[in-house]
């Protein structure tokens, strides 16, 4: 699977898209499988929830879902404009408290870097995942436009 993700990410500059995600539950390996990926590219994958949710913690609470997107593209931009952004821990995205769409924000980044990202959910058919329908932070987006893997 390595090998096959590898090949995805070289390819990433000849798509439309840049944005990979791989979709599994949880267990699945999605979080190794990115760190091996790290590893082979010498970038050193980016904790969402540690990192966003430290700056949104200084953030008044008002204006948290309108900073999330700004705030997480400073982070991502520290990366380097070249190196591949890998996205993992991508829960605080999808609290209701921010009112943002998760698979929006992480496309908007892949507009002008590659982007490897775990989705915490499952892939069925065309449709991302996350939750469960009777949970409250439930959604179900389209996959339209993301190179998407299921792990």
């Amino acid at each position: 699977m390595l090998t096959k993700l590898e090949r995805y990410v070289d390819q990433l500059g000849e798509l439309h898209t840049k944005l990979i995600v791989l979709a599994g539950p949880r267990g699945s390996g999605k979080t190794k499988l990115l760190q091996e990926l790290g590893a082979k590219l010498g970038v050193q994958p980016l904790n969402v929830n540690l990192e966003l949710g430290r700056r949104l913690s200084a953030t008044p609470h008002a204006a948290r879902g309108f900073s999330a997107g700004q705030l997480l593209r400073d982070i991502a931009d520290k990366q380097g404009k070249e190196a591949v952004l890998l996205l993992d821990n991508i829960e605080l995205l999808f609290e209701r408290g921010l009112e943002i769409n998760p698979l929006d924000l992480i496309k908007r980044l892949a507009h002008s870097k590659r982007v490897v990202a775990v989705w915490p959910g499952e892939l069925r058919g065309n449709r991302l995942y996350y939750a469960e329908m009777t949970h409250p932070e439930y959604r179900d987006y389209d996959a339209d436009g993301v190179v998407a893997l299921e792990i």
